[in-house]
C-alpha cells in the first residue's frame, strides 16, 4: 500500500471528488488518527487502506 491522492481514490471509487470529500468528512476523526491532514490532498498508506476497506473500494493497481 502506498500514499495516494484523494482524487485518485475518488476515481477508483467511481465518484466525484466532491462526493468523496463528503464521505471523508464523516470520518474526519478516524482519518486524523491515521495521520491524514484535514485539508491535505495526499492520504498516508494507513489511511488509504482504511478508506478502501471502509468504502469497499478495490485497491488500485498502483497500490
Amino acid at each position: 500500500m502506498k500514499a495516494m491522492y484523494k482524487c485518485e481514490l475518488a476515481s477508483a471509487a467511481g465518484v466525484s471528488t466532491g462526493t468523496f470529500r463528503r464521505w471523508l468528512g464523516e470520518n474526519r476523526d478516524k482519518l486524523a488518527e491515521l495521520g491524514a491532514k484535514p485539508r491535505g490532498q495526499l492520504l498516508p498508506p494507513r489511511a488509504v487502506k482504511w478508506v478502501c476497506d471502509e468504502y469497499g473500494i478495490d485497491y488500485p493497481e498502483a497500490a
